[in-house]
């Protein structure tokens, strides 16, 4: 009798193994005791589909886009935003899952949604950073909540060097790679120079303008020598700092805001609440370590592995040249800036790395790892001494080598003046924008105390004298 009724109460549960998507075609995701098949981008999609790729570093991803055109591909960079992509993210993605990977999967989902796209003929590409931070899992949590939201029939491509996806028909070719590691120092260069023109610019969107003519011409058949050809990519930077240089600029004195934090929500705007806009409105010039030095600390991550734990030396040696490679790229540009004696050139990485010393160990390799707390102290020592710290609330390692050591900087230098905002569904702008401007108003009054001691200089050397 008890076994009938249960019968009869679970009669109207589907039984796990009929768990299934309604699928057009054979490559259709098909979900069998929770386990997602995965749909694959074959060679034949180059022709037909296009790739959607989400938005995490403006300039940057210009050169991702229109490098993978160059080389046969489709592809479209999204700028969808708003609370439309946060709603989509929290619907289709486990609330406890980090906020940059609900907000990646939030506009994926929302641009498939907005009817712009064939969704016969539209893929994915998400990227894949290969160690322990959950965004190793991104693509498993994409292709969950795609299915969850009826789009499992979208082939995802990821993005990775680590060998993580096997038998996709999307290839990273040799001359792909080296165009995308140019396009990462082309990169670089560009957001360094154009933060150091844009708020002092006297006619508001030269400098966009300036971005947008530099992207298009390096990416463009007949103009981008630069991607291949090293000699070129040279004579380009020195072309890219005269014409930067040739910005009409307004002579003042700002208060400088260095960015640090993980790497989505220091970089990208819809994670980070547009604050390189919030700032550039309060009077603010903006200073951002660039992302090859993201490239360079992830290189460097497998050669202090290989150090403390053994391993290949075959391995060991790809990497240290690939670690030169990009160490060679950096100072050059950096030489370049410098020679040019307009702009101010960044750090280097091999400088940079130095600095945690007595502070952490560079084997804390977790997230950001090191490299958050060596960037604070890089922007310090440049005497960019305010600095917003931007984490998502639940990732703990950035937490760590955040939040975590800012007394320790801040004790052993007192003139820096660090705020840590956490980005989540749940957190506001307005109490994110009022902590930022709480820490803005004693940059404010050390900006207007300095700018008195240089006025006063004068006449306390003429009573010298």
């Amino acid at each position: 009798m008890l076994d009938s009724t249960k019968q009869h109460e679970n009669a109207h549960l589907p039984h796990i193994q009929s768990w299934s998507t309604q699928a057009h075609d054979s490559n259709f995701v098909k979900v069998k005791e929770r386990e997602i098949i995965k749909v694959p981008f074959t060679e034949e999609m180059k022709e037909t589909h296009t790739i959607l790729v989400p938005m995490m570093l403006p300039i940057h991803f210009k050169f991702l886009v229109n490098i993978l055109r160059l080389h046969g591909y489709k592809a479209e960079l999204l700028h969808n935003d708003g609370k439309a992509v946060v709603n989509e993210g929290l619907k289709n993605v486990h609330n406890d899952t980090c906020y940059p990977a609900l907000l990646v999967i939030g506009q994926m989902i929302d641009a498939l949604k907005s009817g712009q796209w064939d969704l016969s003929k539209v893929a994915l590409l998400i990227t894949q950073t290969g160690g322990g931070c959950r965004a190793s899992n991104y693509i498993y949590l994409l292709r969950k909540a795609l299915n969850k939201a009826g789009f499992g029939e979208i082939p995802v491509i990821s993005l990775n060097f680590s060998g993580l996806e096997t038998g996709q028909g999307f290839r990273v070719t040799r001359p792909m790679l080296q165009n995308l590691l140019s396009g990462v120092v082309y990169g670089d260069l560009l957001m360094h120079i154009a933060n150091q023109c844009k708020p002092y610019e006297k006619h508001q969107g030269d400098t966009d303008a300036m971005i947008d003519k530099w992207v298009t011409r390096i990416t463009t058949p007949g103009t981008n020598q630069g991607l291949t050809n090293y000699k070129a990519l040279k004579k380009d930077t020195r072309a890219i700092l005269e014409d930067f240089a040739s910005i009409p600029m307004e002579v003042d004195k700002k208060v400088k805001v260095g960015i640090v934090g993980e790497i989505y929500i220091k970089f990208s705007p819809l994670g980070n609440n547009n604050l390189e806009d919030f700032l550039l409105a309060e009077n603010c010039e903006i200073v951002i370590p660039g992302f090859l030095d993201f490239c360079l600390y992830c290189i460097n991550d497998t050669l202090i592995e290989t150090k403390l734990y053994g391993g290949k030396l075959t391995t060991k040696m790809i990497y240290h040249v690939v670690y030169e490679y990009f160490c060679k790229r950096q100072n050059d540009m950096i030489k370049a800036i410098k020679k040019h004696g307009v702009f101010r050139a960044p750090s280097s990485f091999k400088h940079t790395k130095l600095l945690v010393d007595g502070y952490v160990s560079q084997a804390m390799n977790m997230g950001e790892g090191w490299l958050l707390t060596a960037e604070m102290l890089e922007l310090i020592e440049q005497g960019v001494n305010n600095i917003v710290c931007a984490q998502p609330f639940g990732c703990l390692p950035n937490h760590i080598v955040g939040r975590g050591m800012m007394k320790t900087i801040k004790e052993k230098n007192p003139q820096s003046n660090i705020v840590s905002i956490d980005y989540d569904p749940g957190a506001t702008k307005v109490n994110q924008e009022n902590r930022i401007k709480l820490m803005l108003s004693n940059a404010k009054k050390e900006l207007e105390y300095a700018a008195m001691l240089d006025a006063q200089k004068p006449v306390m050397e003429l009573q010298k004298a």
